[in-house]
């Protein structure tokens, strides 16, 4: 399975493999998560997240880049709204709240767009999280190749 990921991975780079007439595009080499918010939450994250990824603070939602996991540290049902309407809707938003945050501010940011919603804790527990966004971010890349195409 790795080695199809793999070649398929090169073919879509090379602009061989399309998907409903045109190339999928390729996700970044290395995935990027951009925070907005109190950094001062995430500074030990880099060490529980997987190699190769960076964390990058950001100073308004405007500085987002295509396919970057966008994290919201510290926010609230209106900081969601505004980056599900400011952003691309295929962009992951994850969302980092206080512990004792109560269980109306899940629902809340869930409701208004966030793809996770993680309360605050281990730093591990929100590198997995990112994690998984990322592996949706792939597969929902890889949904929607034609691999008929491929041969």
């Amino acid at each position: 399975m790795t080695i199809m990921i793999e070649q398929l991975t090169r073919e879509v780079s090379s602009g061989a493999v399309e998907a409903a007439g045109r190339a999928a595009p390729a996700p970044a080499a290395d995935p990027v998560v951009a925070v907005l918010g109190q950094q001062s939450r995430i500074v030990a994250l880099p060490q529980y997240l997987p190699s190769g990824w960076t964390v990058r603070p950001i100073a308004e939602l405007d500085d987002v880049r295509p396919g970057e996991i966008v994290l919201l540290s510290g926010a609230r049902v209106k900081d969601v709204e505004a980056a599900r309407s400011t952003l691309p809707r295929v962009s992951r938003i994850v969302v980092l709240i206080d512990e004792w945050a109560q269980a109306e501010l899940v629902a809340g940011v869930l409701t208004a767009g966030a793809d996770v919603c993680v309360r605050g804790g281990h730093p591990a527990i929100l590198a997995g999280h990112l994690v998984a966004c990322r592996r949706r971010q792939l597969s929902e890349r890889w949904a929607g190749l034609d691999l008929a195409h491929t041969a």
